[in-house]
């Protein structure tokens, strides 16, 4: 429905459902682009709504919240529906939101996610058979918890009538491109301009995999790989070589850029992923441990402990306080 740049064009109504702790920044990104839209064209040629179950408004991750908010279900008619998420989405996720999105979904309204609310359309069944995208803190854990549906580490997915979107800045990314399609792409570099973004990004363009400077892009492609590959027995030598770099180079960028060596950057990348795994998903400790490369038990563990100070099972009990 929405994969053609005319279908684009006619989507002008657009509602935000907010879930408890939900990302304020995702939310005001992409209500910004439509009211910026607005006032580059002269126009009201697009409307939105800040939702939530029952009418209340919704505390954001920082603390604050949304007003006027309104029922799902009592405003006016809309075109796309946005599940925003945040923090600990799991939590804030309930069956009677699943029951909801399925009823707007049988309404053949576009239904698209904001930063982690792609969980809560998956957890509805809204996406199998659909390309999707999720914050990166969140990508390891669903695609754990939903092998069959097609999550990829994309900033923004707009496939048919679901559009998801990773967080952050990047919501107005995708509102830019949805707006492009109606006002043409010379506006829409006004509107850009007006929040002086420097360029353009696409939403297959992939999440960043680290926190770091711009990488050369051989030691980038060596990042991905590990990433990617990041519950498989990896050796420097075949890191390397899919960098097309040499084992000594590799450490040599590795160093340069990371202040460690391959091996210890992959051990670190390895815990990391465990401890969100834990923090996001229901995964037994064991499962946890294999999905992130360790071949025992025993070696998670100890491994797990030596870097946090405490065992894996204890990470669960740490959220909980």
């Amino acid at each position: 429905m929405a994969s053609r740049a005319s279908d684009l064009a006619s989507l002008r109504r657009f509602g935000f459902l907010t879930l408890k702790t939900y990302s304020m920044i995702a939310v005001s990104n992409a209500i910004e682009a439509l009211r910026m839209a607005n006032r580059v064209t002269g126009r009201d040629d697009y409307a939105w709504q800040v939702l939530s179950l029952d009418g209340a408004p919704v505390e954001a991750s920082n603390g604050l919240a949304l007003h006027p908010t309104g029922a799902l279900g009592d405003g006016a008619d809309l075109d796309v529906l946005f599940v925003c998420g945040g923090i600990d989405v799991r939590a804030a996720t309930s069956e009677a939101l699943r029951v909801a999105l399925r009823r707007v979904a049988r309404q053949r309204i576009v239904i698209g996610a904001l930063c982690t609310g792609t969980f809560a359309l998956a957890e509805a069944g809204l996406l199998r058979g659909y390309r999707c995208a999720i914050h990166w803190e969140n990508l390891g854990a669903i695609r754990e918890e939903f092998p069959e549906i097609d999550i990829v580490d994309e900033l923004f997915v707009i496939d048919r009538d679901r559009m998801t979107c990773t967080g952050g800045a990047v919501p107005l990314d995708m509102m830019l491109r949805i707006v492009a399609a109606h006002v043409g792409p010379a506006r829409a570099r006004e509107i850009a301009m007006q929040f002086l973004l420097a360029r353009d990004r696409t939403g297959s363009e992939a999440q960043p995999v680290i926190a770091l400077d711009p990488l050369p892009p051989s030691l980038g492609r060596a990042v991905q790989l590990m990433e990617s590959r990041i519950d498989q027995k990896l050796s420097v030598g075949e890191i390397a070589s899919a960098a097309g770099l040499s084992e000594r180079q590799l450490e040599r960028l590795f160093r340069a850029h990371t202040g460690a060596t391959p091996a210890a950057y992959l051990a670190a990348a390895r815990l990391e992923r465990a401890r969100r795994l834990l923090r996001q998903t229901s995964m037994s400790v064991t499962d946890v441990g294999v999905a992130c490369g360790f071949m025992s038990l025993t070696h998670f563990s100890t491994a797990f402990r030596n870097r946090f100070g405490y065992a894996p099972r204890q990470e669960r009990q740490r959220q909980a306080r």
